[in-house]
């Protein structure tokens, strides 16, 4: 009987191994046909056809696309989900604000249907507005403690309702980058060199702030982008 019970355990985890697969499967061609074609203009039959499978099936794993978007942008949500190390040092709290900005601006491309369709999305449905709204606010608060340590440090001089308009303009550049590249042709071969542009044009918000090795170190860090 235990043996009988054991095999049924695994039966069901195979069961649930596939179906995790599966479901895997969806959100990855589903990101692709999102990101290509822009999520409004690609249904759940092209998802089902482009996996080989019938809708019905589809629908077994997930009721409908906005079931599917809503997964995507949990992935999305767990990905930026990330803050800088405390840093030891100004120069080492500029290299993590750069890093941080790198990271965003890379996870913003991998999810880019979420951005350039973002209002659409968000009228859709009031709670990706709301989740996508705490975000925003995990976002300004990194922005925010990191130029906090610098002016502690002595190695930033500003006033704290000055870091924290620094920190809604960091937003509003990071979060419209793509779209702002998009106007102006990107593809996925300059993708990458465009989003180091996106974090050192970042930087400059910051770069008049800066004093000593801190301003230093970023003029450093920025020759690559205006050589």
């Amino acid at each position: 009987m235990a043996a009988r019970a054991a095999a049924g355990r695994h039966h069901l985890d195979g069961n649930a191994l596939r179906t995790e697969r599966t479901r895997s499967r969806v959100l990855a061609a589903s990101l692709a046909l999102f990101n290509e074609r822009g999520e409004a203009h690609v249904g759940t039959g092209a998802i089902a056809e482009a996996l080989g499978m019938s809708p019905g099936n589809l629908y077994y794993h997930f009721p409908n696309k906005d079931a599917i978007v809503e997964h995507l942008f949990r992935r999305f949500e767990e990905r930026v989900d990330v803050a800088p190390a405390a840093p030891e040092s100004p120069v080492a709290a500029v290299e993590n604000l750069w890093l941080y900005l790198h990271l965003m601006l890379e996870a913003i491309w991998d999810y880019r249907f979420l951005y350039r369709n973002l209002d659409d999305l968000l009228e859709r449905s009031p709670r990706l507005r709301s989740r996508f709204v705490r975000i925003l606010d995990r976002k300004q608060e990194t922005v925010v403690s990191l130029c906090d340590g610098l002016v502690r440090s002595g190695a930033m001089r500003a006033r704290p309702d000055e870091i924290r308009a620094l920190g809604h303009n960091v937003l509003v550049v990071s979060t419209y980058w793509l779209n702002f590249q998009s106007v102006r042709g990107l593809d996925a071969a300059s993708a990458p060199a465009a989003m180091g542009q996106g974090a050192y044009h970042v930087m400059a918000l910051v770069a008049p702030y800066l004093a000593g090795a801190a301003r230093r170190h970023l003029d450093r860090l920025s020759r690559s982008y205006i050589e």
